[in-house]
């Protein structure tokens, strides 16, 4: 009897309404929903004016009935209804429980009489994991460092993103990319910071349907940059080849002058072996002696010139004091005979 009453009402609302403003009875809000799967996600439908019938699709499928005023035909437990407690008999929630990837698409609302449909987009999502490899950081002082962020089973691709100490990092320091991995991406994002100071870094991943990002961070401790001796080294060196080459052309200059100095005494000692030789007694003073220069002897192999000049000089010398004692026997021997009636001869053979 109720059913038929309110079937009578809204045919006379339907033909008493003016035409026109039938696309503006039926409200459905939110229009898209983001939600993570295995969660609850509602929509809300609200009717100005009178109605007997609601029916709720999911792609397609009618899932649940509403009844004038508060009778609720779902098609599993998956799916619920009320009425909304604040707005009256024309609101109704429509709840989904559990939510799943298959049920992402479009959830109609139809209300039977002169209503049109309203649909809204349901997107399901899943959040993985955040991590930064490596964790804590110690770099030198003005160092380039490189952290790497992994996001592990998320869909769809999220939203990576950097800060350092609470403050965004510019998205030109970084850059990201994904593959997939069935179902689900694998995303990898890369940023170079320069050591300046202690420093946190974070990594944060986001989703439309995650209320709180998900993040992972490190911190970054400066170590003291180390002395540099590039220019010590340098100096020292380049003053070291200096040096060296001062020392080589110093010892070119005295080994130069030392052999020019020892020319001259080289020249006046063969100019003076040469003139001893000339001014030795001439050769019918020498017959019964004669020094052979050339002379090697069996055990020798080689004679230097040193050691022939050294002999040529000692055999000159001797040469000289035999022929002085020579004369002075001679002069010895006239005057004897000269005082006594007898007359000696003596003989010496030089060797």
């Amino acid at each position: 009897m109720d059913v038929c009453w309110n079937f009578l009402l809204s045919l006379f609302i339907i033909w008493t309404r003016p035409y026109g403003a039938v696309t503006q009875e039926l409200k459905l809000e939110p229009m898209n929903s983001y939600v993570l799967r295995d969660s609850d996600v509602g929509f809300r439908a609200m009717v100005q004016g009178s109605w007997v019938i609601m029916t709720w699709f999911v792609k397609e499928t009618q899932v649940l009935t509403v009844r004038a005023p508060a009778e609720v035909i779902p098609s599993s437990d998956l799916y619920s209804a009320r009425i909304c407690s604040t707005e009256g008999p024309n609101c109704v929630d429509f709840t989904m429980h559990n939510v799943t990837r298959d049920q992402a698409g479009p959830v109609t609302c139809n209300v039977q009489g002169p209503y049109k449909p309203q649909t809204a987009q349901l997107h399901v999502q899943e959040s993985g994991t955040v991590s930064i490899p490596g964790g804590n950081v110690t770099a030198i002082q003005d160092q380039l460092v490189e952290f790497q962020c992994v996001t592990t089973s998320w869909f769809p691709v999220p939203s990576v993103s950097w800060s350092q100490n609470d403050h965004a990092v510019n998205s030109s320091l970084y850059n990201t990319s994904s593959t997939a991995e069935g179902e689900v991406f694998t995303s990898t994002s890369t940023l170079k910071i320069q050591a300046v100071s202690n420093t946190q870094v974070e990594c944060i991943a986001t989703l439309p349907a995650l209320k709180t990002p998900k993040s992972s961070f490190v911190f970054m401790q400066i170590a003291p940059k180390p002395t540099d001796w590039t220019v010590l080294i340098a100096v020292v060196v380049s003053f070291g080849g200096c040096a060296l080459l001062v020392l080589f052309v110093v010892g070119i200059i005295f080994c130069y002058r030392r052999r020019k100095e020892k020319m001259p005494i080289y020249q006046n000692e063969m100019k003076r072996v040469t003139t001893e030789s000339q001014s030795s007694p001439r050769a019918d003073e020498q017959r019964n002696g004669h020094v052979n220069p050339s002379y090697v002897p069996e055990d020798h192999t080689r004679v230097t010139p040193n050691l022939f000049l050294s002999v040529q000089n000692n055999l000159t010398k001797i040469g000289r004091v035999m022929k002085i004692q020579t004369e002075n026997m001679d002069s010895n021997t006239i005057s004897t005979a000269s005082d006594s009636s007898t007359v000696k001869h003596r003989h010496a053979t030089i060797v």
